[in-house]
């Protein structure tokens, strides 16, 4: 925004030049905080290693960080720890994600990263408070509608899958302020759709591609 120089404005006085100055700090501040957005972090409770260890303590058991261990599926014990906000479960060997999920409501962030997951299932959809969901490096090649579900969500990983396309009604995540699309080959018209979804947020995507066409 260019600042007009005061002197040249018909009006002089100093009521006028106050008031001017005000609306523009008024309008830069404005600015400001469209451009900074505050978006998720990660709580800063215990960080449990093992179910097991969780399950000691489950009502206290707010982040449990089970990636890199291999797994093929979620624990069964996993569901009987009623507070937990954080799962993490990325760089494992999980195939299929059973619609039991829904029942770890309290969740605010699921990160099921590099793994081998080829659907999510409509269950997703069920999070009411979920804020970050990571998906990057699976081999996707959609989303079930009920992904526009996630009304509280602001980070949306999807970075290194096979996707053709989002559901239209990604359009309805009011919250989400972070799109994370890089990694895959989307057409420029895609591009342009995208970013119409997510007026309010960023959308991060590699250079568009044609090949699909």
């Amino acid at each position: 925004m260019q600042i007009p120089c005061f002197k040249y404005l018909k009006f002089r006085n100093p009521l006028f030049i106050f008031s001017a100055s005000l609306l523009l700090f008024v309008s830069f501040n404005v600015s400001a905080q469209q451009e900074e957005l505050p978006v998720y972090t990660r709580p800063s409770y215990k960080v449990y290693k093992s179910v097991a260890a969780a399950l000691a303590n489950p009502d206290s058991a707010y982040i449990l960080d089970l990636s890199g261990k291999k797994l093929t599926q979620i624990p069964p014990g996993v569901y009987k720890l009623p507070n937990l906000l954080v799962l993490d479960l990325s760089r494992n060997k999980i195939k299929t994600l059973p619609d039991s999920i829904a029942l770890l409501s309290s969740l605010e962030e699921l990160d099921l990263s590099n793994n081998k997951l080829s659907s999510v299932p409509a269950a997703i959809g069920s999070f009411k408070w979920l804020k970050k969901l990571s998906l990057n490096r699976n081999t996707l090649t959609n989303l079930p509608p009920e992904t526009g579900n996630l009304a509280a969500l602001e980070i949306l990983e999807l970075w290194d899958n096979e996707l053709e396309d989002l559901p239209d009604e990604i359009r309805n995540l009011k919250n989400l302020k972070i799109l994370e699309l890089r990694g895959i080959l989307f057409s420029e018209e895609q591009h342009l759709k995208f970013k119409e979804m997510v007026p309010g947020g960023k959308v991060f995507l590699s250079p568009s591609c044609n090949c699909k066409m």
